[in-house]
């Protein structure tokens, strides 16, 4: 095999996606040939040079050569968005007893939401989903307290002001009002942590429930709360287009 950078190969073996290899490589964690690595760039030879993660040797050829696997799961609120846990709590991971590859979240989900996520072991359709740079659109059905008015969702529309920068600009629908309440349909691109309830706190509707509708071309039909299935190939190629894999060989 020809030399590919860690970062890539890595995240094309799916050992993690390459926004966590990088964090990987800050931390100090990951060793080529007995050094740490100091640039997730560099570039290495999957068939000559060891590559350790954590003290463990990582068998690149073998990962390699491994078919990609790519499911949609309805997370249930209460369940932790990992594959371990130290507090003991429900997690993704128990819902994958049988599945025959090591897969892992693209994205995260409030431990008290629920909805959408895209479970893989190709970290490099996963770094790509997950960059701002493809402003991929994630659709969420959110209740929240009081009566949304008008400029409440002009604000929302236009992108409001969060403690870590302005979010951009989003899609807002009304579906539904109760005594107390407000259903809207929120829809952005970007993946900044618990962004659509640090929205709605912004403009002084706390979120009281949360559910993500869809990632990209992918929806939650057909699945219910601790459901799987596997995405069919259109699917798997629309994902890859949106971010431009298709282009690549």
């Amino acid at each position: 095999m020809v030399e590919e950078r860690l970062h890539k190969l890595l995240a094309r073996a799916g050992v993690a996606s390459r926004r966590s290899v990088e964090a990987m490589v800050r931390a100090g964690r990951i060793k080529v040939n007995g050094r740490t690595v100091t640039a997730p760039g560099v570039k290495i030879d999957p068939e000559r040079d060891e590559v350790q993660v954590d003290g463990k040797t990582v068998y690149l050829k073998k990962l390699l050569q491994r078919k990609p696997l790519y499911l949609a799961f309805y997370k249930p609120a209460g369940v932790v968005t990992t594959l371990s846990d130290p507090q003991g709590r429900p997690k993704v991971a128990d819902f994958l007893r049988g599945v025959p590859e090591r897969v892992f979240p693209v994205g995260r989900l409030d431990y008290d939401s629920e909805g959408l996520l895209l479970l893989t072991n190709d970290g490099e359709l996963a770094y790509r989903l997950m960059h701002p740079r493809y402003k991929i659109p994630k659709t969420y059905a959110v209740w929240v307290a009081g009566q949304v008015g008008s400029e409440a969702l002009r604000r929302l529309r236009e992108g409001v002001l969060l403690d870590d920068g302005p979010a951009q600009p989003a899609v807002v629908r009304l579906l539904r009002r109760l005594r107390g309440q407000t259903l809207l349909e929120v829809t952005i691109t970007e993946g900044r942590k618990r962004q659509v309830r640090r929205m709605c706190d912004a403009v002084g509707h706390p979120v009281l429930s949360l559910k993500r509708l869809g990632v990209g071309v992918l929806t939650l039909k057909g699945l219910k709360p601790g459901g799987l299935r596997e995405l069919a190939d259109w699917e798997v190629k629309q994902l890859k287009r949106q971010v431009g894999l298709d282009k690549e060989k």
